[in-house]
């Protein structure tokens, strides 16, 4: 299916708009660009709540948004966002928490990790895995119940939540009801048809992920951990029950929809929903892609199923 009239109109926009190409700027460059979404992203619906918070990590602290749906939420869902591990931010991922939050109605935490290259591999993955374990300890004093727990991001943050299922599996906990992989990166290979298609060149294209890889994990070695690249984890039974949403027209779709396959065949329960005509990054630009709302209730639809299974 060819990529949708909107996704189509907005690359557009960008196009003539963009000074140059991100795998060509410098990382703060490529920050401030990415920051200009909030200034036509939809502003997310009306919360019950939403308070910043200070998660202790080792080094530091990070910044992470607890967002309530109403005062008694079904789950915790922490959420890592999206960016290449180098750009991104509480502020350009807070409307899709805003709607993940009402739809599903569960609480959610969005945790802004520290980015490349100022913080490269394993960096990220550690800040993903102590801000979980904290916010799993917290449970009780944020939300007066210890809910069902969940982890979950889109693009590199979907990467650093896998990790964290697998940091949790060999940790024996804390106990994870479910995981949600939103176009998630899952290999370091740039050779497969996804990522090779033209026609797949758009928001996020070959150059764009060759260079977050080269700052997130310029060490060949490095990216070929299973921390890093789960595609290449030998065994992924036992880990939680996934909601995976990968795009048509995403170089990572290959990766994302093998990974797929992968947690199938370890026995791992998955709900997976390729968004024809899509492209990567499209969740997020809720009231700019239409094509992101049956994507968006999909999400919230599997979501509310795993908490409600797991409070039983």
């Amino acid at each position: 299916m060819a990529i949708d009239a909107e996704t189509r109109s907005f690359m557009a926009k960008l196009a003539a708009a963009a000074s140059k190409p991100r795998h060509l700027m410098t990382p703060v460059e490529a920050r401030e660009a990415f920051s200009r979404l909030t200034t036509i992203l939809a502003p997310g619906p009306e919360v019950h709540e939403a308070r910043d918070l200070s998660i202790p990590v080792t080094g530091g602290a990070l910044t992470g948004r607890l967002y309530l749906p109403h005062e008694t939420p079904s789950a915790l869902l922490v959420y890592y966002h999206g960016g290449g591990w180098v750009v991104g931010s509480v502020s350009e991922f807070d409307p899709l928490c805003r709607e993940l939050t009402v739809g599903a109605s569960m609480a959610v935490v969005l945790v802004e990790y520290r980015k490349a290259p100022e913080h490269p591999f394993p960096g990220p993955v550690q800040d993903a895995w102590e801000a979980m374990q904290w916010l799993a300890a917290q449970r009780d004093a944020l939300l007066g119940a210890e809910l069902p727990l969940l982890v979950g991001g889109d693009s590199a943050g979907a990467n650093l939540a896998i990790a964290t299922t697998l940091r949790a599996r060999l940790e024996s906990g804390p106990a994870l009801a479910g995981q949600l992989l939103v176009y998630p990166v899952t290999d370091c290979r740039f050779d497969r048809p996804s990522y090779v298609d033209r026609d797949n060149q758009l928001l996020t294209n070959l150059d764009t992920m060759r260079w977050y890889w080269s700052l997130y994990a310029p060490d060949e070695a490095s990216r070929r951990s299973s921390f890093a690249s789960p595609c290449r984890e030998p065994d992924l039974s036992g880990l939680p029950e996934a909601i995976v949403l990968t795009a048509e027209h995403d170089v990572l779709r290959d990766e994302g929809e093998e990974y797929v396959a992968r947690l199938q065949q370890a026995g791992v329960p998955v709900h997976h929903l390729r968004a024809q005509g899509q492209m990567h990054g499209f969740l997020m630009l809720l009231g700019i892609l239409p094509g992101s709302h049956s994507a968006l209730r999909f999400v919230c639809e599997r979501l509310r199923a795993i908490a409600g299974a797991a409070r039983a």
